[in-house]
Protein backbone atom coordinates (compact mmCIF):
# COMPACT_ATOMS: atom_id res chain seq x y z
CA UNK A 1 0.00 0.00 0.00
CA UNK A 2 2.85 2.41 0.88
CA UNK A 3 4.48 1.80 -2.52
CA UNK A 4 1.22 2.68 -4.31
CA UNK A 5 0.82 5.90 -2.31
CA UNK A 6 4.44 6.91 -3.02
CA UNK A 7 3.98 6.14 -6.72
CA UNK A 8 0.85 8.30 -6.88
CA UNK A 9 2.67 11.14 -5.10
CA UNK A 10 5.55 10.94 -7.62
CA UNK A 11 3.09 11.05 -10.53
CA UNK A 12 1.39 14.07 -8.97
CA UNK A 13 4.73 15.88 -8.61
CA UNK A 14 5.66 15.11 -12.21
CA UNK A 15 2.29 16.35 -13.41
CA UNK A 16 2.77 19.53 -11.41
CA UNK A 17 6.21 20.10 -12.96
CA UNK A 18 4.89 19.49 -16.46
CA UNK A 19 2.02 21.91 -15.90
CA UNK A 20 4.38 24.82 -15.27
CA UNK A 21 4.28 26.99 -18.36
CA UNK A 22 7.59 28.54 -19.30
CA UNK A 23 7.62 32.02 -20.79
CA UNK A 24 10.41 34.04 -22.41
CA UNK A 25 11.33 37.31 -20.70
CA UNK A 26 13.90 39.93 -21.63
CA UNK A 27 15.37 43.20 -20.40
CA UNK A 28 18.18 45.56 -21.37
CA UNK A 29 20.50 47.89 -19.49
CA UNK A 30 22.41 50.71 -21.21
CA UNK A 31 24.22 51.96 -18.10
CA UNK A 32 26.02 48.87 -16.80
CA UNK A 33 29.44 49.30 -18.36
CA UNK A 34 31.78 48.67 -21.29
CA UNK A 35 30.29 51.77 -22.95
CA UNK A 36 27.55 49.59 -24.44
CA UNK A 37 24.32 47.78 -23.65
CA UNK A 38 23.67 44.37 -22.16
CA UNK A 39 20.51 42.49 -23.03
CA UNK A 40 19.35 39.31 -21.27
CA UNK A 41 16.68 36.90 -22.48
CA UNK A 42 15.67 33.85 -20.42
CA UNK A 43 12.91 31.28 -20.77
CA UNK A 44 11.68 30.61 -17.24
CA UNK A 45 8.58 30.17 -15.09
CA UNK A 46 7.93 33.76 -13.93
CA UNK A 47 8.80 37.43 -14.24
CA UNK A 48 10.13 37.33 -10.66
CA UNK A 49 12.55 34.54 -11.51
CA UNK A 50 13.70 36.35 -14.63
CA UNK A 51 14.28 39.52 -12.62
CA UNK A 52 16.63 37.54 -10.38
CA UNK A 53 18.56 36.30 -13.42
CA UNK A 54 18.70 39.79 -14.92
CA UNK A 55 20.08 41.29 -11.71
CA UNK A 56 22.73 38.55 -11.49
CA UNK A 57 23.78 39.41 -15.05
CA UNK A 58 23.88 43.17 -14.48
CA UNK A 59 25.87 42.82 -11.27
CA UNK A 60 28.47 40.64 -13.00
CA UNK A 61 28.67 42.93 -16.05
CA UNK A 62 29.25 45.97 -13.83
CA UNK A 63 31.88 44.09 -11.85
CA UNK A 64 33.80 43.01 -14.94
CA UNK A 65 33.57 46.51 -16.39
CA UNK A 66 35.36 47.83 -13.31
CA UNK A 67 38.08 45.19 -13.55
CA UNK A 68 38.75 45.67 -17.29
CA UNK A 69 38.49 49.48 -17.33
CA UNK A 70 41.65 51.26 -18.50
CA UNK A 71 40.33 54.81 -18.03
CA UNK A 72 38.80 54.97 -14.54
CA UNK A 73 39.69 54.01 -10.97
CA UNK A 74 37.24 52.59 -8.42
CA UNK A 75 37.48 52.54 -4.64
CA UNK A 76 38.85 49.24 -3.40
CA UNK A 77 39.37 47.84 -6.92
CA UNK A 78 42.65 46.98 -8.62
CA UNK A 79 41.85 46.99 -12.33
CA UNK A 80 43.64 47.28 -15.66
CA UNK A 81 44.15 51.00 -15.11
CA UNK A 82 45.86 50.18 -11.83
CA UNK A 83 48.14 47.72 -13.64
CA UNK A 84 48.95 50.28 -16.37
CA UNK A 85 49.56 53.03 -13.81
CA UNK A 86 51.99 50.76 -11.96
CA UNK A 87 53.94 49.81 -15.10
CA UNK A 88 57.65 49.70 -14.27
CA UNK A 89 56.87 50.31 -10.59
CA UNK A 90 55.22 47.34 -8.90
CA UNK A 91 53.19 44.18 -9.37
CA UNK A 92 49.44 44.54 -8.73
CA UNK A 93 47.29 41.94 -7.01
CA UNK A 94 44.09 41.49 -9.03
CA UNK A 95 40.87 39.51 -9.19
CA UNK A 96 40.94 36.04 -10.75
CA UNK A 97 38.82 37.24 -13.68
CA UNK A 98 41.66 39.52 -14.82
CA UNK A 99 44.13 36.66 -14.64
CA UNK A 100 41.77 34.39 -16.60
CA UNK A 101 41.16 37.01 -19.28
CA UNK A 102 44.87 37.76 -19.67
CA UNK A 103 45.64 34.07 -20.03
CA UNK A 104 43.05 33.73 -22.82
CA UNK A 105 44.47 36.81 -24.53
CA UNK A 106 48.02 35.40 -24.34
CA UNK A 107 46.82 32.08 -25.75
CA UNK A 108 45.41 33.81 -28.83
CA UNK A 109 48.41 36.12 -29.14
CA UNK A 110 50.55 33.02 -29.48
CA UNK A 111 48.02 31.25 -31.67
CA UNK A 112 47.71 34.16 -34.10
CA UNK A 113 51.42 34.96 -34.17
CA UNK A 114 50.79 38.34 -32.58
CA UNK A 115 47.71 39.47 -34.53
CA UNK A 116 45.68 39.77 -31.32
CA UNK A 117 47.92 41.84 -29.06
CA UNK A 118 46.41 43.43 -25.95
CA UNK A 119 49.84 44.86 -25.03
CA UNK A 120 49.46 47.50 -27.77
CA UNK A 121 47.83 49.90 -25.34
CA UNK A 122 50.19 52.75 -26.26
CA UNK A 123 49.43 52.39 -29.98
CA UNK A 124 45.70 52.07 -29.41
CA UNK A 125 45.78 55.11 -27.14
CA UNK A 126 47.23 57.19 -29.97
CA UNK A 127 44.39 56.15 -32.25
CA UNK A 128 41.87 56.68 -29.46
CA UNK A 129 43.07 60.29 -29.08
CA UNK A 130 42.82 61.03 -32.80
CA UNK A 131 39.48 59.23 -33.11
CA UNK A 132 37.90 61.16 -30.23
CA UNK A 133 39.21 64.39 -31.72
CA UNK A 134 37.96 63.37 -35.17
CA UNK A 135 34.49 62.64 -33.84
CA UNK A 136 34.35 66.12 -32.33
CA UNK A 137 35.44 67.62 -35.64
CA UNK A 138 32.81 65.58 -37.51
CA UNK A 139 30.16 67.00 -35.19
CA UNK A 140 31.23 70.46 -36.32
CA UNK A 141 31.30 69.53 -39.99
CA UNK A 142 35.09 69.36 -40.13
CA UNK A 143 37.62 66.57 -40.81
CA UNK A 144 39.92 64.88 -38.33
CA UNK A 145 43.68 64.36 -38.41
CA UNK A 146 45.80 61.26 -39.01
CA UNK A 147 48.69 60.37 -36.68
CA UNK A 148 52.12 60.38 -38.29
CA UNK A 149 53.98 57.19 -39.09
CA UNK A 150 56.69 58.21 -36.63
CA UNK A 151 54.19 58.69 -33.79
CA UNK A 152 52.63 55.30 -34.48
CA UNK A 153 55.96 53.48 -34.72
CA UNK A 154 57.12 55.00 -31.45
CA UNK A 155 53.93 53.85 -29.72
CA UNK A 156 54.10 50.38 -31.29
CA UNK A 157 57.61 49.94 -29.89
CA UNK A 158 55.98 50.09 -26.44
CA UNK A 159 54.33 46.68 -26.77
CA UNK A 160 55.15 43.01 -26.32
CA UNK A 161 54.21 40.14 -24.04
CA UNK A 162 57.81 39.89 -22.87
CA UNK A 163 57.00 42.92 -20.73
CA UNK A 164 53.95 41.34 -19.05
CA UNK A 165 54.49 39.16 -15.98
CA UNK A 166 51.40 37.23 -14.89
CA UNK A 167 51.79 35.36 -11.60
CA UNK A 168 48.97 32.79 -11.44
CA UNK A 169 49.89 31.62 -7.95
CA UNK A 170 49.83 35.05 -6.32
CA UNK A 171 47.26 36.62 -8.68
CA UNK A 172 49.52 39.51 -9.60
CA UNK A 173 50.30 41.28 -12.84
CA UNK A 174 53.42 43.37 -13.44
CA UNK A 175 54.31 45.37 -16.54
CA UNK A 176 58.07 45.65 -16.32
CA UNK A 177 58.38 48.39 -18.97
CA UNK A 178 56.94 51.80 -17.99
CA UNK A 179 55.86 52.72 -21.53
CA UNK A 180 53.81 49.52 -22.10
CA UNK A 181 50.10 49.29 -21.29
CA UNK A 182 47.23 46.87 -21.70
CA UNK A 183 44.06 47.40 -23.75
CA UNK A 184 41.58 44.51 -23.89
CA UNK A 185 39.03 46.01 -26.28
CA UNK A 186 39.46 43.07 -28.65
CA UNK A 187 38.35 40.45 -26.14
CA UNK A 188 36.72 42.02 -23.05
CA UNK A 189 33.04 42.04 -24.07
CA UNK A 190 33.17 38.48 -25.37
CA UNK A 191 34.88 37.33 -22.20
CA UNK A 192 32.23 39.11 -20.12
CA UNK A 193 29.38 37.55 -22.10
CA UNK A 194 30.85 34.09 -21.55
CA UNK A 195 31.26 34.66 -17.81
CA UNK A 196 27.67 35.84 -17.49
CA UNK A 197 26.31 32.93 -19.55
CA UNK A 198 28.20 30.47 -17.34
CA UNK A 199 26.89 32.24 -14.25
CA UNK A 200 23.30 31.96 -15.48
CA UNK A 201 23.81 28.29 -16.33
CA UNK A 202 25.11 27.67 -12.81
CA UNK A 203 21.85 29.17 -11.48
CA UNK A 204 19.76 26.76 -13.53
CA UNK A 205 19.10 28.67 -16.77
CA UNK A 206 18.76 26.21 -19.66
CA UNK A 207 17.35 28.49 -22.37
CA UNK A 208 18.51 32.05 -22.84
CA UNK A 209 20.57 34.69 -24.61
CA UNK A 210 23.25 37.07 -23.36
CA UNK A 211 23.91 39.99 -25.71
CA UNK A 212 26.79 42.19 -24.57
CA UNK A 213 27.02 45.05 -27.04
CA UNK A 214 26.32 42.79 -29.99
CA UNK A 215 28.40 39.89 -28.68
CA UNK A 216 25.68 37.24 -28.54
CA UNK A 217 25.95 34.05 -26.47
CA UNK A 218 23.03 31.60 -26.53
CA UNK A 219 22.25 29.08 -23.80
CA UNK A 220 20.76 25.71 -24.74
CA UNK A 221 18.09 24.97 -27.32
CA UNK A 222 14.93 27.00 -27.87
CA UNK A 223 11.65 25.57 -26.60
CA UNK A 224 10.35 24.88 -30.10
CA UNK A 225 13.64 23.15 -31.02
CA UNK A 226 14.16 25.74 -33.74
CA UNK A 227 17.59 27.30 -34.31
CA UNK A 228 18.65 30.63 -32.88
CA UNK A 229 18.59 33.31 -35.59
CA UNK A 230 21.22 36.03 -35.26
CA UNK A 231 21.46 39.01 -37.58
CA UNK A 232 24.69 40.20 -39.19
CA UNK A 233 24.50 43.98 -39.37
CA UNK A 234 24.54 45.86 -42.65
CA UNK A 235 27.75 47.95 -42.68
CA UNK A 236 25.73 50.80 -44.16
CA UNK A 237 23.78 50.98 -40.91
CA UNK A 238 20.31 50.22 -42.24
CA UNK A 239 19.24 46.89 -40.78
CA UNK A 240 20.81 43.52 -41.49
CA UNK A 241 22.59 41.92 -44.41
CA UNK A 242 22.34 38.29 -43.36
CA UNK A 243 20.82 36.01 -40.76
CA UNK A 244 22.80 33.03 -39.52
CA UNK A 245 21.10 30.08 -37.83
CA UNK A 246 22.54 27.74 -35.22
CA UNK A 247 20.94 25.26 -32.83
CA UNK A 248 22.02 24.91 -29.22
CA UNK A 249 24.65 26.87 -27.31
CA UNK A 250 26.74 29.16 -29.49
CA UNK A 251 28.42 32.55 -29.56
CA UNK A 252 28.10 35.05 -32.40
CA UNK A 253 30.61 37.91 -32.41
CA UNK A 254 31.18 40.46 -35.19
CA UNK A 255 34.09 42.84 -35.67
CA UNK A 256 33.43 45.60 -38.20
CA UNK A 257 34.65 48.89 -39.64
CA UNK A 258 31.29 50.66 -39.35
CA UNK A 259 31.44 51.57 -35.67
CA UNK A 260 33.70 54.01 -33.80
CA UNK A 261 35.17 55.64 -36.88
CA UNK A 262 35.95 59.14 -38.09
CA UNK A 263 36.65 60.79 -41.44
CA UNK A 264 40.09 62.36 -41.74
CA UNK A 265 41.47 65.26 -43.78
CA UNK A 266 43.13 62.82 -46.20
CA UNK A 267 39.66 61.67 -47.29
CA UNK A 268 39.88 58.25 -45.63
CA UNK A 269 37.73 56.68 -42.92
CA UNK A 270 39.57 55.39 -39.86
CA UNK A 271 37.94 52.87 -37.52
CA UNK A 272 39.07 51.31 -34.23
CA UNK A 273 40.44 47.85 -35.18
CA UNK A 274 44.17 48.30 -35.67
CA UNK A 275 46.30 45.95 -37.75
CA UNK A 276 49.52 45.29 -35.80
CA UNK A 277 51.37 44.74 -39.08
CA UNK A 278 50.69 48.25 -40.39
CA UNK A 279 49.78 50.21 -37.21
CA UNK A 280 46.73 51.46 -39.14
CA UNK A 281 43.11 50.30 -39.13
CA UNK A 282 42.71 47.00 -41.01
CA UNK A 283 41.12 47.40 -44.44
CA UNK A 284 40.53 43.88 -45.77
CA UNK A 285 36.81 43.60 -44.96
CA UNK A 286 33.79 45.45 -43.64
CA UNK A 287 33.09 42.81 -41.02
CA UNK A 288 33.99 39.35 -39.80
CA UNK A 289 31.56 37.25 -37.76
CA UNK A 290 32.75 34.25 -35.75
CA UNK A 291 30.42 31.52 -34.49
CA UNK A 292 31.76 29.11 -31.86
CA UNK A 293 30.60 27.91 -28.41
CA UNK A 294 32.82 30.13 -26.25
CA UNK A 295 32.19 33.90 -26.49
CA UNK A 296 35.70 34.88 -25.39
CA UNK A 297 37.15 32.72 -28.17
CA UNK A 298 34.67 34.21 -30.65
CA UNK A 299 35.63 37.77 -29.69
CA UNK A 300 39.37 37.06 -29.84
CA UNK A 301 39.09 35.37 -33.23
CA UNK A 302 36.75 37.95 -34.77
CA UNK A 303 39.30 40.67 -33.99
CA UNK A 304 42.16 38.51 -35.23
CA UNK A 305 40.54 37.32 -38.47
CA UNK A 306 39.42 40.89 -39.27
CA UNK A 307 43.07 42.00 -39.44
CA UNK A 308 44.21 39.08 -41.64
CA UNK A 309 43.82 38.62 -45.40
CA UNK A 310 41.09 36.07 -46.21
CA UNK A 311 43.46 33.21 -47.07
CA UNK A 312 45.46 33.63 -43.85
CA UNK A 313 42.32 33.94 -41.74
CA UNK A 314 40.79 30.82 -43.26
CA UNK A 315 44.04 28.92 -42.67
CA UNK A 316 44.02 29.98 -39.01
CA UNK A 317 40.41 28.85 -38.59
CA UNK A 318 41.18 25.52 -40.29
CA UNK A 319 44.12 24.99 -37.96
CA UNK A 320 42.01 25.85 -34.92
CA UNK A 321 39.27 23.43 -35.95
CA UNK A 322 41.75 20.61 -36.48
CA UNK A 323 43.09 21.14 -32.96
CA UNK A 324 39.68 21.80 -31.32
CA UNK A 325 37.22 19.42 -33.01
CA UNK A 326 34.76 19.60 -30.09
CA UNK A 327 34.44 23.41 -30.26
CA UNK A 328 34.60 24.24 -33.98
CA UNK A 329 34.72 27.76 -35.38
CA UNK A 330 32.61 29.07 -38.28
CA UNK A 331 33.10 32.42 -39.98
CA UNK A 332 31.37 34.93 -42.25
CA UNK A 333 33.30 37.66 -44.05
CA UNK A 334 31.55 40.74 -45.53
CA UNK A 335 33.64 42.57 -48.11
CA UNK A 336 33.27 44.81 -51.14
CA UNK A 337 31.35 43.16 -53.98
CA UNK A 338 34.36 43.43 -56.31
CA UNK A 339 36.69 41.65 -53.87
CA UNK A 340 38.26 38.61 -55.57
CA UNK A 341 38.23 35.47 -53.44
CA UNK A 342 38.97 31.95 -54.64
CA UNK A 343 36.18 29.93 -53.04
CA UNK A 344 32.80 28.51 -53.94
CA UNK A 345 31.44 29.46 -50.51
CA UNK A 346 30.27 32.95 -51.36
CA UNK A 347 27.13 34.87 -52.26
CA UNK A 348 26.09 38.45 -52.94
CA UNK A 349 24.16 40.16 -50.14
CA UNK A 350 23.07 43.67 -51.03
CA UNK A 351 26.17 45.70 -51.88
CA UNK A 352 28.54 43.15 -50.38
CA UNK A 353 30.20 39.88 -51.11
CA UNK A 354 29.62 37.37 -48.34
CA UNK A 355 32.18 34.59 -47.93
CA UNK A 356 31.63 31.84 -45.40
CA UNK A 357 33.08 28.62 -44.08
CA UNK A 358 31.75 25.42 -45.65
CA UNK A 359 29.70 24.36 -42.62
CA UNK A 360 27.47 27.46 -42.96
CA UNK A 361 26.34 26.64 -46.48
CA UNK A 362 22.76 25.87 -45.41
CA UNK A 363 22.63 28.22 -42.40
CA UNK A 364 22.66 31.67 -44.02
CA UNK A 365 19.67 33.71 -45.11
CA UNK A 366 20.08 36.87 -47.19
CA UNK A 367 18.21 39.89 -45.88
CA UNK A 368 19.67 42.70 -48.01
CA UNK A 369 18.87 42.36 -51.72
Amino acid sequence: MKKIVVFIMVLSLLAGCQSKKLETYSNTSITSGFDTFISIQVTTESQEKFDEYFQISIDKFEELNKYFDIYHTYDGVNNLKTINDQAGIAAVEVDQSIIDMLNVAKEFYDYSDGELDITMGALLQVWHKYREEGLLYMGEGELGRVPSTEELEKAKACSGWEYIEVDDENNTVFINNPCVSLDVGGIAKGFAAEVIAKELESHGVTIGVVNAGGNTRTIGTKQDDKPWRVQIENPEGNGSTLIVERKGTASFVTSGDYQRYYIADDGNIYHHIIDPRTNFPADHFHSVTIITPNSAVADALSTTIFTLPYEEGLALITKYNEEHPDTPVSAVWLMDANHEVETNNKLVAGNYLCVYTEDLKDSLQIVAK
